[in-house]
């Protein structure tokens, strides 16, 4: 089934240019000038992705991203914003937003973009050391995580997790106790060959706040200064639940 695209920019041609490249490279594509129309279209039209521009009038970006996140069928969200936007950016990816493009872009940067949010990897093959995995499901303690249903439980109760983030929960932890930089993490979980450093930071951060008793001092994902994180699984230490 086509994949479909919500563009939501007050800018016209930009609107246009990237609905033209999008609707060239197979999608869907709708289009709203504003916050208000683009949360209404996607009530209506329930896309599998919002370009979203930071700055739009009625209704502020980031306050669109949280109500597009706060549903049960959250679409992916890719943000636009202004190369001095930094704090905006890291609020977008903190509220949930799953990529963002920096103005001025490329719109074939753009639509690799979005294909990478909706791309849903094949579940690796476990390396040697790897966690158990039955039926692609890996268990560590209390955590499970379901590769093919891409669904992850701590203690019995679902985590929500955005695209991003689970994606980064099951590579760390189908490889446990191995160090990976954030440029790997970058490259090997989402498949890209530039970006951001932050963006890992940011949902590592994510990850910690819903899987850590205690964020500030995390058991699972750590921190290995200088290098990047390392996943340090539950069942290495006795601690089965």
């Amino acid at each position: 089934m086509t994949a479909s695209v919500l563009v939501v920019d007050d800018d016209a041609t930009v609107r246009d240019v990237v609905a033209r490249y999008l609707g060239a490279a197979g999608y869907r594509v709708a289009q709203a000038a504003d916050g208000p129309a683009g949360l209404r279209i996607a009530n209506e039209s329930e896309p599998d992705v919002v370009v979203l521009d930071l700055m739009l009038p009625g209704l502020g970006g980031l306050e669109l991203c949280r109500s597009l996140r706060g549903r049960d069928r959250a679409p992916a969200v890719v943000m636009l914003t202004a190369l001095g936007e930094e704090d905006d950016r890291v609020l977008g990816l903190e509220l949930g937003a799953d990529d963002y493009v920096t103005k001025p872009f490329s719109p074939r940067e753009l639509v690799l973009r979005v294909g990478s949010v909706l791309r849903r990897s094949v579940p690796p093959e476990a390396p040697s050391g790897a966690l158990p995995d039955v039926a692609g499901i890996l268990v560590d303690g209390d955590l499970r995580v379901d590769r093919a249903g891409r669904r992850a439980e701590l203690a019995g109760g679902e985590l929500a997790l955005t695209t991003r983030e689970f994606d980064l929960l099951a590579f760390l932890v189908a490889n446990p106790g191995r160090a990976f930089t954030r440029t790997e993490l970058l490259a090997r979980v989402w498949g890209w060959d530039f970006g951001d450093q932050s963006t890992v930071t940011v949902h590592v951060r994510r990850l910690r706040e819903k899987l850590e008793a205690d964020p500030t001092r995390p058991r699972r994902i750590a921190t290995i200064w200088g290098t990047g994180y390392r996943y340090d699984p539950r069942n290495r230490h006795g601690r089965n639940s």
